[in-house]
């Protein structure tokens, strides 16, 4: 069998690793003769694996008792609208800070709830950065400031969060989330599709704090309250069993290879492999973000023509690349450099780019 070097967007690979573990624990979990999607998710099995997600999660992310760490479903689009729900009152006014077309979904989403106003955009700029501190013009008394930590399709991280002050800071950090070190108790509310760093689709991350409950609009419907999920553990419906505990065995991974600061540590040698391919071409490639906001996950660039750019895909394809064509709304070439992918995967893809370079330019 041949292994892809996989550079999609998400869905994304996983850790081989944790690949393995699942096949052999696929067909009987723990001794039981079953798989544990087969189980009740009341299970005593599940629920430990459950409870282990949420602890790793929150031990990772550097906060205690004060948060809950949910399993979800929905994606983040769902969130885009649950924040709001829960946390824009009538006659409140949420801040959204907007550095490409996910920041925009999640405006476009509060203002069907409530008051909501753009406080710092990029998009004069092509999405090409975010926004600086000085373009920032945050509302009196915002009840959240909303940002996303990466946008996938611009290639855009931010790289130091905004000072929001005494605010709630919420962050859609579904393509960055486990990638580097962050402060994490400076967020109240943390949300991320799992299908880029977490595991599989199907299971979205929220990280809360839990005093900031007791804001929450108790007139939203159950499944849309967060403090419906806190209640019941994550178990009010039956979750995603299977992608909780694929999530469950990635975080194990995260630990056995270092954890945050040495994930952060080869995610920026995997991103600085690439854009010296970009930038080493003599202009042959043309990274779309501006350098001091480049994201360590998505690297995205265009080559002199779109002809080039299909011949610079297919040749990839051939050889076993997959996922570099860049989101339909944008065209260009990206590569999604997630946690799972390994710098010799980065290696190759440089290897490839020189070569075309040369072929090509």
């Amino acid at each position: 069998m041949s292994t892809a070097l996989n550079f999609n967007p998400g869905p994304a690979m996983l850790p081989p690793t944790v690949l393995e573990k699942v096949q052999a624990e696929l067909r009987d979990y723990q001794g039981r003769g079953m798989s544990i999607m087969e189980m009740s998710h009341r299970s005593k099995e599940y629920e430990a694996v459950n409870a282990q997600a949420e602890a790793s999660l929150k031990r990772l992310l550097g906060v205690g008792d004060g948060y809950r760490a949910l399993f979800v479903q929905g994606g983040a689009s769902t969130q885009f609208a649950m924040v709001p729900m829960n946390f824009l009152p009538p006659g409140g006014t949420a801040d959204y800070l907007i550095n490409g077309s996910w920041g925009e979904k999640a405006y476009d989403e509060a203002v069907k709830v409530g008051q909501a106003r753009v406080v710092g955009s990029t998009k004069d700029d092509a999405y090409r950065r975010v926004p600086h501190a000085g373009e920032i013009k945050l509302s009196p008394d915002s009840a959240y400031v909303h940002l996303t930590s990466n946008e996938t399709i611009q290639g855009v991280q931010w790289h130091a969060f905004p000072d929001v002050v005494d605010r709630p800071l919420v962050a859609d950090m579904s393509s960055d989330i486990l990638s580097r070190p962050i402060d994490a108790g400076r967020f109240s509310l943390i949300y991320a599709g799992a299908q880029k760093n977490l595991g599989p689709s199907g299971v979205t991350v929220v990280l809360i704090l839990e005093s900031w409950l007791e804001r929450a609009n108790k007139g939203v419907p159950t499944m849309l309250r967060y403090a419906t999920h806190v209640k019941n553990n994550s178990l009010y419906n039956t979750p995603p069993t299977f992608g909780v505990y694929v999530l469950n065995l990635v975080l194990q991974w995260v630990d056995e290879i270092g954890g945050l600061a040495a994930l952060a540590e080869r995610n920026a040698r995997k991103a600085a492999i690439l854009y010296d391919a970009i930038d080493g071409s003599q202009g042959f490639y043309r990274g779309h973000a501006a350098p001091d906001s480049r994201s360590s996950m998505n690297v995205t660039f265009r080559l002199p023509s779109e002809a080039l750019e299909k011949k610079f895909l297919a040749e990839a394809q051939a050889v076993g690349m997959v996922g570099l064509p860049g989101h339909r709304s944008v065209g260009g070439c990206r590569a999604s450099i997630y946690n799972a992918m390994s710098v010799e995967g980065c290696q190759a893809l440089a290897s490839l780019m020189d070569d075309f370079a040369r072929r090509n330019g």
